[in-house]
């Protein structure tokens, strides 16, 4: 009796379902033929972003579940490159350990740092803040950074850091920074720091610029009393595309750092001490080719970045409350 009361009820619901879907399926087609010309000029983006973007993700989703050297066909193995990960790939686990340092502590210095330098900035006259949004954005455009920070930090007593240590008799021999794993992470989160400094700058420079003045008079009329008030109340409310935008690349910059470390400390660094996931995907993707294992260590990194991005998302949308 009560196999056949779940049948039932099962019935009653997939025949309340299937009207509801094909109504919404009915409304659907009817406003893509009514917007036909909007999804016209949509469709170059909708193509592209589905070409590169989506297919390439569904792409290594599925090649995550194989065994797959570009060589041979793809052999299905199921979880098995998931539990090679996570319980027999010692090395995975540190780089997740070093993705995670980089991003907690050079991703939220990075993203205050750019909104404030850009709050600040917003206050100066026009020329004068079109010359500091150059000076401030050219580190992360600059490829010649990185020679930059190689001669500061470098390993000799020629090194600026290393001659002035030296000098002041800190130190008595040069100290290797990109080499002597001690040193490795905190010299790279400088450089880190330096270049992160980009697209999320340039949002915030553009939203502040298109803040509705007329609500700041109306905040003095109401009570607001200072700057950080004005800021919390009026500035930041008002911001929000921005503010989200600008936490997506800063999430998607410290989660996927690997092109700083490469030029500067190496690759593989001394000890692996600043092995990323990144630098782990590359390693097995375009080095050891087993693109099924580096497609699951891409799928895991993906996921994370997706998640980051939705409590970063709630966490502004308190802003301003």
């Amino acid at each position: 009796m009560q196999i056949e009361q779940i049948s039932t009820k099962e019935e009653k619901k997939q025949a309340q379902f299937l009207p509801i879907l094909k109504r919404k399926l009915s409304l659907l087609g009817s406003e893509m033929k009514k917007n036909k010309l909007s999804y016209l000029f949509l469709a170059p983006f909708g193509i592209i972003f589905f070409t590169f973007y989506l297919l390439p993700v569904i792409i290594s989703v599925f090649f995550s579940f194989t065994y797959y050297n570009v060589l041979e066909s793809p052999q299905f193995i199921g979880w098995q490159n998931y539990l090679n990960l996570f319980l027999s790939d010692d090395l995975f686990l540190q780089s997740i350990k070093v993705t995670f340092l980089f991003a907690f502590i050079t991703g939220p210095i990075s993203y205050f740092a750019s909104f404030f330098f850009a709050w600040f900035i917003n206050e100066l006259p026009r020329r004068i803040r079109a010359v500091l949004v150059v000076i401030f954005y050219a580190p992360s455009l600059s490829g010649q950074v990185f020679v930059v920070w190689s001669i500061i930090f470098s390993g000799d007593q020629y090194g600026y850091i290393n001659g002035f240590l030296m000098e002041i008799g800190i130190i008595s021999e040069p100290i290797q920074w990109f080499n002597n794993p001690e040193f490795i992470m905190p010299t790279l989160m400088i450089v880190i720091l330096w270049t992160s400094i980009g697209a999320g700058f340039l949002a915030f420079v553009a939203g502040l610029q298109t803040l509705d003045q007329s609500l700041f008079e109306a905040g003095y009329v109401e009570g607001i009393k200072n700057r950080w008030q004005e800021l919390w109340f009026i500035t930041l409310p008002q911001m929000k595309p921005q503010l989200l935008f600008g936490a997506i690349m800063t999430i998607t910059q410290s989660f996927a750092i690997h092109d700083v470390i490469v030029p500067l400390a190496g690759f593989p660094t001394t000890d692996y001490a600043a092995h990323t996931v990144v630098s782990h995907l590359v390693d097995y993707g375009t080095i050891r080719f087993e693109m099924g294992y580096a497609s699951a260590i891409a799928t895991i990194l993906f996921i994370v970045m997706v998640g980051s991005n939705v409590i970063i998302q709630k966490l502004l949308g308190k802003v301003g409350t």
